[in-house]
């Protein structure tokens, strides 16, 4: 099968090549896809180096998947692309997911909602995946009206910028060219992503909305 990754070169984009590899997927032949400026970059996988390409040449080449891991942007404007020359669009961004014509998709709970026509599948946010999985069948039995989450979330999930605060602090330095206010090793910010002006954050509403989407599918 021929498998494009998008963002082949980024943090998410080398853990999706991980997991292909572990899962040992079918992968035929793979389209590693990133910026202008890695184009022609080798990418090791499975014992073999593929060479970055770029965006049109992957969407040219028709593949039976496309994994996107690049950033909203990059999915608003690429996925459709690829959809319309067949290929399945798995979006790791936040893009699409609310997107009332798309599909937000886990697996263990809400696969069945998926057809053969479905060309951009949304995936949800990390924690939104986590926590339906362990509450769809509490939600089948007992029909659950409130949930109180806490999440604890890696710095891997803001990017490169703030992993290597984090390996700066604790090397003992100041870092750099910090993501976050405040210091992050050995710490832990009641902040992620930005305030809303109802008071909760992006990344919390992302998780309220998101999983009453999924839940609703069931």
């Amino acid at each position: 099968m021929k498998i494009a990754v998008v963002g082949a070169t980024g943090l998410v984009g080398t853990e999706m090549l991980k997991v292909l590899a572990e899962r040992q997927f079918p992968v035929s032949e793979l389209l590693p896809v990133a910026s202008a400026k890695s184009v022609g970059q080798l990418v090791r996988f499975q014992g073999k180096d593929y060479p970055v390409v770029s965006m049109a040449d992957a969407i040219a080449a028709r593949p039976a998947i496309a994994i996107f891991s690049a950033g909203g942007g990059v999915s608003l404007e690429f996925a459709p692309q690829f959809a319309e020359v067949g290929t399945v669009v798995v979006d790791n961004s936040s893009a699409w997911r609310m997107d009332a014509t798309k599909k937000l998709i886990v697996p263990e709970v809400n696969a069945q909602e998926l057809t053969k026509d479905d060309k951009i599948i949304a995936n949800p946010n990390c924690s939104t995946i986590q926590l339906v999985v362990a509450l769809n069948d509490l939600h089948k039995k007992y029909q659950a009206k409130r949930l109180v989450i806490s999440t604890y979330q890696s710095v891997t999930g803001t990017g490169k910028k703030a992993v290597d605060q984090l390996l700066e602090e604790r090397a003992g330095q100041t870092a750099s060219n910090p993501a976050y206010a405040h210091p992050i090793d050995l710490n832990v910010l009641p902040h992620i992503d930005v305030f809303q002006p109802n008071g909760y954050t992006k990344e919390e509403l992302k998780m309220v909305n998101e999983t009453k989407k999924i839940m609703g599918a069931v």
